[in-house]
């Protein structure tokens, strides 16, 4: 079995996949735009259904004139730490596409897609030495107007990029939490033939 950072898989994956977290702890260290960019090249590579790519980034490097507007657009709880991020991105995805012989068509999948360039995005920002955090914790209806998102999208999440920290930068309560999460056992979350599991 492959263990690492006090988590530990039932079968034996690569450890990469346990390296990965998602802290709340960052430095205040600024990303280059060349870095921040390799996340997104990752993220362009996710697959999609017919090929679609409906995913699509907004971001804020700390220090930009737009960098306000995104703390803005956190809840209070996420804006106490995500404001010493080193970037902030909101996740989108276009609801419909362009389906050869049929039109403009609904894309079912649009926000499985997403999150598949989602991971793609954290997974390369962990390759690099930086740490992304997903946030649900966010104001849809103020991201539509101040990031001029057009019809036809919707607001996926928030995600946190930059380069971890002591967690002793956070207040008691989060400081508690962070450490990597572990995951509930597979046998409740992959089913043989049918859904055996808990529905609750």
């Amino acid at each position: 079995m492959t263990s690492h950072n006090g988590r530990v898989a039932e079968h034996d994956i690569d450890a990469l996949f346990l390296r990965r977290w998602s802290p709340r702890a960052f430095t205040e260290e600024a990303i280059p735009e060349a870095e921040l960019l390799r996340c997104f090249e990752a993220a362009r590579w996710a697959p999609s259904a017919f090929n679609a790519q409906p995913w699509h980034f907004i971001y804020a490097r700390r220090g930009s004139e737009r960098w306000p507007v995104f703390l803005d657009i956190l809840n209070e709880w996420n804006r106490g730490w995500a404001q010493h991020a080193a970037a902030l991105v909101i996740v989108t995805s276009k609801t419909k596409f362009d389906q050869p012989g049929k039109g403009e068509t609904p894309l079912v999948t649009h926000s499985f897609d997403a999150g598949a360039a989602w991971f793609s995005l954290a997974m390369q920002a962990h390759l690099l030495g930086y740490h992304a955090h997903g946030m649900g914790g966010i104001f849809k209806d103020r991201i539509v107007e101040k990031l001029n998102i057009p019809d036809g999208f919707r607001v996926e999440a928030g995600v946190a990029i930059g380069t971890l920290t002591d967690k002793t930068v956070l207040p008691e309560d989060l400081a508690e939490r962070e450490v990597p999460s572990n995951r509930v056992p597979l046998a409740d979350v992959a089913f043989e033939g049918r859904f055996t599991g808990n529905a609750d």
